[in-house]
C-alpha cells in the first residue's frame, strides 16, 4: 500500500451529514447490499446436490462454486482502499453493484460447472467492494456520536445475510430452478444502482482526482491472486487428481512456492507502495488475531458447507427443512451481537469474550462430531445456536485486539489484513473440508467392508430381509439378491460418509483446540477514542 495511504489525511470539507428520508434511503440502500453479498457466500450450499446434477459433476467438483466466490473477495478486500480512491466511492460502489447483477445473471445461466465458476469470480469481485463499502456509507450517515448505531445495524447485516441464504437457498432449490438464486439479484442490483446514484452523494477527495498520482501495486496483486488461486486447486483437487500424479498439481505446487515466498518479498522490499503492507505483522497482536481469524473462518466456513450436506445427504432433509434449520441460530446471534458490544462498551475484556466465543465454537464443533443418522432436528438446532453464540463473541472483540495496539496510521492495513484472513481461512476450508471428507470416506468404507464377512449369521439375515422385501413387490430370486447387495453397497456408502463428516467436525474442532492458546498471548488494551475512530473510518 502507498506510504501516502498510511499517513493521517489531510481534514477537507466533507458534505453535510444526509438527513431525514435521504439517510435512511442510504442506509437501507447499503445494508441491502452488504446483506445480499453475505447471501450469496452461503444461498448456493443448500443446492449443491441440484447444482452437481444439474450440471453432470461432482459434489467435490461442484464445490469451486463457494471457493472461486471466496477467492475473489480475498484478493479484492485489500484493494478496495486503491480501488476506491482510483475511482471514487461512489462510481466505485456503483461499478461493483452492476458486475455483481450482471454476473449473477451469467451464473444463472451457466450451461456447464466452468462458466458457473467463472461467472461466481466476477460474482465475488463485485461482491468483495460491496461489504466494505458499504459499511463506509453506514457509517458517513451518522455522526460520530451515533458510530455505536450504525455498528450495530451493519452488524445485524452482517448476522443476517449468512441466516438468511441457505433459507432463501432452500425454499429456491424446493419450488424453482437453482438458478434463481443468482436471478434475484439483478432486480436487485438495478435498483441499489438507480437509488446510489441518485441519494450518495460524492465526497470531496472524489470530486477532483488526480489518477496519475495513484499507483496500484499490478504485481504484488499478480502474485497474490497466482499464489492463493494455485494454492487452492492443490488443496481442492489434489485427493481426486491423486496429488503428485497429477502433472496439474505439480505444476501448481511449484507455483505456490515460488509466487507466495516472492509475494511476501515484494511486499517487504521489492516496492514501497504494497498492495498489502506486511510490515504491519511485525506488530505481536495483529499477527496473533490474524492466525486467529483465519481459524474461526476456516470453522466458519466448513460449518456453513458441512451441515447442508450432513442434514440433506444423511438425515434426508429437505432444501428448504436444511435452511429453516438455520433459523433459530441466526436470531440468538442478533441479541448476543448487541451483548458483546455493550460487554466492549462497559470495559469487558475483549480477549475474554473472545475466549467465551471461541468456546462456544468449539463445542459446535463438538456436538456435530457425536451425531448419527437418528439424529433429530432438535438436536442441530442447539448446535447451531451454541454456533450463533460464538459467531457474536468471537468476531467483533476478536477484530478489536488485533488491531488495538496499531498506531492509529496502520489500522488500515491491519483491518484488509485481519479481513483478508477471514474469507483466505473460509476458502482454504472448504478446500481442506472437501479433500478430508474424501479421503476419510473412503477409509471408513474399506473398515466397513472388511468386517462383512461371508456366513455371517447377522449379514445373512440383512441380506435376506432386503431380498424378501424385493421379491414382495414382484421381482424374481435372483434379481432381488443382487438388488439386496446393491443396496447393502449403497447402505456402507453411507454410513462411511457420515463418519467421515464427523471426522470433519473433530478435524475442525481440533483446530480450535490447538490455537486457543494463542488467545492468552493476545495483550489486552482498550482503543484510544482516537484509534476507534480510525478503526471505525478505516472498516470501509
Amino acid at each position: 500500500m502507498a506510504e501516502t495511504a498510511l499517513a493521517s489525511p489531510p481534514v477537507e470539507a466533507q458534505p453535510a451529514l444526509p438527513t431525514g428520508f435521504k439517510k435512511w434511503i442510504i442506509v437501507i440502500t447499503a445494508i441491502t447490499a452488504a446483506i445480499v453479498e453475505l447471501i450469496d457466500i452461503s444461498i448456493v450450499n443448500v443446492g449443491l446436490n441440484d447444482i452437481a446434477g444439474n450440471l453432470g459433476v461432482t459434489i467435490e467438483d461442484v464445490s469451486w462454486v463457494v471457493t472461486a466466490y471466496a477467492i475473489a473477495n480475498v484478493i479484492v478486500i485489500p484493494m478496495t482502499g486503491f480501488l476506491q480512491r482510483y475511482f471514487g466511492r461512489k462510481n466505485y460502489y456503483i461499478g461493483s453493484i452492476v458486475l455483481f447483477a450482471l454476473a449473477s445473471y451469467g451464473c444463472g445461466l451457466a450451461t456447464n460447472l466452468p462458466m458457473l465458476v467463472l461467472f461466481r469470480f466476477l460474482q465475488g469481485v463485485g461482491g468483495g467492494a460491496l461489504l466494505s463499502t458499504s459499511q463506509g456509507l453506514i457509517y458517513d450517515a451518522f455522526p460520530l456520536s451515533q458510530r455505536p448505531t450504525a455498528a450495530a445495524i451493519f452488524g445485524a447485516g452482517i448476522v443476517l445475510g449468512p441466516t438468511l441464504g441457505p433459507t432463501l437457498g432452500g425454499y429456491i432449490i424446493d419450488n424453482y430452478h437453482w438458478s434463481w438464486m443468482f436471478y434475484i439479484n439483478v432486480p436487485i442490483g438495478l435498483l441499489a444502482t438507480y437509488l446510489s446514484y441518485t441519494f450518495i452523494d460524492k465526497k470531496a477527495d472524489e470530486l477532483n482526482i488526480d489518477r496519475g498520482s495513484i499507483r496500484i501495486d499490478t504485481l504484488g496483486i499478480a502474485l497474490l491472486a497466482i499464489g492463493v488461486g494455485s494454492l487452492q486447486y492443490v488443496l481442492e483437487r489434489g485427493e481426486a487428481d491423486d496429488w503428485f500424479d497429477s502433472l496439474a498439481i505439480r505444476y501448481l505446487t511449484a507455483a505456490t512456492i515460488i509466487t507466495v515466498p516472492l509475494f511476501i518479498w515484494w511486499e517487504l522490499r521489492g516496492t514501497n507502495e504494497p498492495v498489502v503492507d506486511l510490515r504491519v505483522l511485525k506488530n505481536r497482536n495483529l499477527t496473533l488475531g490474524a492466525i486467529l481469524i483465519t481459524i474461526v473462518g476456516y470453522g466458519l466456513f466448513t460449518s456453513v458447507l458441512l451441515f447442508p450436506l450432513f442434514a440433506q445427504r444423511i438425515v434426508g432433509l429437505t432444501a428448504t427443512q436444511t435452511g429453516l434449520l438455520l433459523i433459530p441460530g441466526g436470531f440468538v446471534t442478533l441479541p448476543m451481537f448487541a451483548i458483546s458490544g455493550r460487554l466492549l462498551a462497559k470495559g469487558v475484556s475483549p480477549r475474554n469474550i473472545a475466549i467465551a466465543g471461541y468456546i462456544a465454537f468449539g463445542t459446535f464443533c463438538f456436538i456435530m462430531s457425536t451425531y448419527n443418522m437418528d439424529a433429530t432436528n432438535s438436536y442441530f438446532i442447539w448446535a447451531l445456536i451454541i454456533r450463533g453464540i460464538g459467531l457474536a463473541l468471537v468476531n467483533v472483540p476478536l477484530i478489536n485486539q488485533s488491531v488495538s495496539t496499531l498506531e492509529p496510521r496502520q489500522l488500515p492495513t491491519g483491518i484488509a489484513i485481519v479481513n483478508m484472513m477471514r474469507q483466505l481461512g473460509g476458502a482454504f476450508g472448504v478446500a481442506i473440508t472437501n479433500t478430508y471428507v474424501t479421503q476419510r470416506s473412503a477409509v471408513h468404507r474399506g473398515d466397513l467392508v472388511s468386517h462383512l464377512q461371508p456366513g455371517d449369521p447377522l449379514l445373512t439375515d440383512r441380506l435376506n430381509a432386503i431380498s424378501q422385501g424385493l421379491m414382495s413387490r414382484g421381482i424374481n430370486a435372483f434379481e432381488a439378491m443382487s438388488g439386496a447387495y446393491r443396496n447393502l453397497d449403497l447402505i456402507i456408502q453411507k454410513q462411511a460418509l457420515m463418519l467421515s463428516y464427523l471426522d470433519t467436525f473433530r478435524l475442525a474442532g481440533l483446530f480450535f483446540v490447538v490455537s486457543f492458546p494463542l488467545l492468552f498471548l493476545l495483550k489486552s488494551k482498550k482503543m484510544s477514542a482516537e484509534a476507534a475512530k480510525a478503526a471505525a473510518d478505516a472498516a470501509h
